[in-house]
């Protein structure tokens, strides 16, 4: 059985008659009325000071511990499905692009693309880069935050449309205590898998405590490498994949660890250092071929990814008067290494243009197997710091006012092999990249992008209800590219060695042929206006401004893409209800997005990026927590999301160097709908506790609905590429638990729905059109989870 497009209304029908026929259930009701169900408050740091999330005039979605413990959250994908203003495409676990209020173009998501428009944090640090954010195992989390709309006065460059925070659990004085979780699991059509994971809380002293925290995962493979052929038309050889021929091959080990040290230096210092690794092994591939069957692909060369990062933090807190002082400093580190079959690439080229006649062995020979596969070395380094002051927030007048600095260097190298390509010292000249054996084509290049800003808002109470608030954050960026890309001499004369212009400048590169740097400044700001109803319920209407740095293309010969904008128009609600037990918050908005950097594959495959034309987006968020009993809770979160370009995309400059609008045939027409976004996405969870004996039990449904959408903007991909389906998704879990273990039996994705998290082509889809990959969800799997607290 498989759910689609037809069950959108059948499934807010039944959300709302399960609320209605809960809520006749007077009886029930007056049984618990000696317990209470009031909701627990959620505090949240959004605003750079600890607040409640109900006082919060941002249209905020938390996810607390309890939460994510409930709903099994354990990655990355495990918590998006559960914030409905947020989107994504993903090619492989730590390798999303992640967007918020439909502000996405599309685009490739190479290395040398644009920088994220959603900045994502760990505690008061970002964790993004530009091939995605980390994808940090989630287990003993205070809490998850995604605050949607430009969040550029706090937060700056990459929270052009929203922010989300991965809140940890720092070390505590409570005492010694700690937890032990062990999983295992079986995936349909796929294998085995489990994780153990736990942590201790441990007070050193009166004013030290320590927590440790770590985790092991095996993720099972669904995905099979089947036999499969291709033969080349240029030379006639027919290649096979015999002895890649494996089941499962997608499997995944994710091993990582978390330490933090709280130091009390007295009554109003505090430091607290961290540091945090992870380090994930990924074989297979993680997207199929429809052509070969559902969950089928066949590819040629080994195909492996390693992702490993840590993170060292160090937060500072204290009181300089009766002002709050707060410092916070990172080093990121993150290394990647990945090996790809690129067989499509060779195959459709050598098809249509015959290019298997160029790859010669040392006699000039044409190669019986042209087929080319990547080795990739990426490595990403951080440096982060902010310092901020907080004045009373019990004065009428309150100020944030702080200084922020990051510097973000990317080494990346990508080479294109082709495996007994012609060389040095043979009768014909070398194909090969000077120095690279076997190498067709090498990226060696550093990428840097550094920011700076000083920011401030000030919040003032008019009357007892009324207040206002302002925010400006002035800031300065630099994005520069430096080194090789391209053939060797002996192919291309002019991409590659033949256009260098000087000796290397990045280790391992024969030379240099791109050294370019470009620099920014400006300013955005927000205006917000509260008032509260009365203590438990409160609206706000808001006007803020979020950007992107701009920066530089790797094909020299292109003009540097400039900043884009994003300017928000917002109206929303905190409300409570029932003494507290109906929580309903909500917002309406809209966005104007003006010069959009927008990145294609272009000739040869090298991305380009060009500021597109205008784009406005209209919608409405919303999330309701009710507890009709204390055992009986229902919760769901929406988003309608109306996203489409406000001109044509012509796809070419005007001669002033602004985005052309003025075409008779243009790529995308004004009234295009932006890709990735959904126009509705949503979910509902239901949960009833109930005792056990002597123990708590509990069973617990979610539903969670995904509308369709493309992966591109342009029509004439969307019509080979194709459309994205829409699809629901349903897990249950029951358990029970005593004050020391607790049992959890859970079934995610009941009716093994396939979803198309992403649809891609190997190189430009004119070419590659004919052989299109889509990135499935995770099959359905059961797994029983065992904890002991301790």
């Amino acid at each position: 059985m498989k759910l689609g497009t037809g069950v959108r209304g059948a499934f807010w029908s039944a959300a709302l008659m399960g609320t209605t026929m809960l809520a006749g259930a007077p009886a029930a009701m007056a049984q618990d009325a000696e317990r209470t169900t009031a909701i627990d408050d959620i505090i949240v740091t959004a605003q750079k000071r600890d607040e409640n999330l109900q006082d919060v005039p941002i249209s905020i979605q938390a996810l607390g511990n309890e939460r994510l413990e409930q709903m099994g959250v354990s990655d990355f994908n495990d918590y998006v499905k559960l914030l409905p203003s947020v989107s994504y495409q993903t090619v492989a676990p730590g390798f999303s692009g992640v967007y918020m209020r439909g502000i996405a173009s599309g685009g490739d998501g190479n290395h040398s693309g644009s920088l994220p428009s959603v900045g994502v944090y760990l505690d008061e640090q970002p964790i993004t880069t530009i091939q995605g954010p980390l994808d940090i195992n989630v287990y003993d989390m205070n809490r998850v935050e995604a605050l949607a709309g430009p969040q550029g006065t706090l937060y700056g460059a990459s929270s052009q449309a929203g922010t989300i925070r991965l809140i940890t659990n720092k070390p505590d004085f409570a005492g010694r205590y700690g937890q032990i979780d062990v999983e295992a699991n079986s995936v349909a059509h796929g294998g085995a898998g489990g994780s153990v994971e736990g942590f201790v809380n441990l007070p050193i002293s009166d004013r030290i405590a320590a927590r440790v925290v770590g985790w092991y995962r095996q993720d099972a493979g669904y995905i099979d490498n089947v036999p499969g052929t291709l033969t080349y038309p240029t030379s006639g050889a027919t290649i096979n994949n015999a002895s890649r021929v494996e089941e499962d091959y997608n499997d995944s080990t994710v091993i990582g660890g978390r330490a933090a040290l709280r130091i009390e230096l007295d009554d109003t210092w505090t430091a607290t250092a961290s540091l945090m690794g992870q380090s994930a092994d990924s074989n297979g591939n993680w997207s199929y071929d429809p052509a070969k069957g559902d969950l089928n692909a066949s590819h040629f060369y080994p195909e492996t990814l390693e992702d490993r990062w840590y993170q060292a933090a160090l937060t500072v807190t204290g009181r300089v008067g009766n002002w709050d002082l707060v410092y916070a400093g990172a080093y990121m580190n993150r290394n990647d290494e990945i090996q790809q079959d690129y067989s499509d690439y060779s195959f459709f080229y050598d098809t249509l243009a015959g290019y298997g006649a160029y790859w010669t062995d040392d006699s000039g020979t044409p190669l019986d197997n042209p087929s080319q596969y990547i080795q990739g070395a990426d490595q990403y380094q951080r440096n982060s710091h902010e310092i901020r002051l907080s004045s009373p927030a019990d004065a009428r007048l309150r100020a944030v006012v702080g200084l922020f600095y990051q510097q973000q260097t990317h080494d990346i190298e990508q080479k294109y092999r082709i495996d007994g390509l012609a060389g040095p010292g043979g009768t014909v000249p070398s194909l090969e990249v000077t120095g690279q054996a076997d190498t067709l084509w090498l990226t060696q290049q550093v990428r840097e992008d550094d920011d700076s800003a000083v920011f401030g808002e000030l919040a003032y109470d008019l009357t007892d209800r009324l207040t206002l608030t302002g925010g400006l954050r002035l800031f300065k960026s630099e994005n520069s590219l430096r080194g090789f890309f391209g053939f060797g001499t002996g192919y291309s004369a002019t991409l590659g060695e033949g256009s260098c212009f000087s000796g290397p400048i990045v280790p391992d590169s024969p030379c240099t042929n791109l050294d370019k740097s470009v620099e920014e400044s400006g300013s955005t700001h927000r205006l917000n206006l509260t008032y509260k109803i009365d203590d438990d319920r409160m609206v706000y209407a808001t006007w803020s401004t979020g950007y992107r740095p701009g920066g530089i293309n790797r094909r020299g010969s292109l003009p540097p893409y400039d900043s884009d904008f994003l300017t928000n128009y917002e109206m929303g609600w905190k409300t409570t209800w029932m003494d507290g037990s109906l929580r309903w918050n909500g917002a309406v908005y809209a966005l104007r997005w003006e010069d959009f950097q927008f990145s294609i594959l272009g000739s040869n495959g090298l991305t380009e990026i060009k500021n597109a034309a205008q784009a406005r987006v209209m919608g409405a968020e919303s999330d309701v927590v009710w507890r009709l009993t204390p055992d009986f809770t229902l919760s769901g979160a929406v988003a309608y999301t109306d996203a489409e370009l406000s001109e044509n995309y012509c796809g070419f400059l005007a001669p002033d160097g602004s985005p052309e609008t003025n075409c008779p045939t243009p790529q995308a027409p004004e009234g295009t709908e932006l890709p990735v976004t959904p126009k509705l996405k949503g979910n509902m969870t239901a949960r009833y506790e109930f005792p056990v004996g002597s123990l708590d039990g509990f069973v617990q449904g979610s539903v969670v609905y995904v509308g369709e959408n493309w992966t591109d903007l342009r029509l004439i991909e969307r019509a080979i590429i194709g459309e994205q389906p829409a699809y629901t998704t349903a897990d249950l879990s029951a358990g029970v638990a005593s004050d020391v273990w607790s049992a959890t039996l859970a079934v995610s994705n009941l009716t093994d729905e396939r979803a198309s998290l992403y649809r891609y082509a190997q190189c430009a889809e004119q070419v590659c059109g004919a052989r299109t990959y889509i990135v499935p969800n995770r099959p359905r799997m059961i797994s029983v989870r065992l904890g002991w607290k301790f």
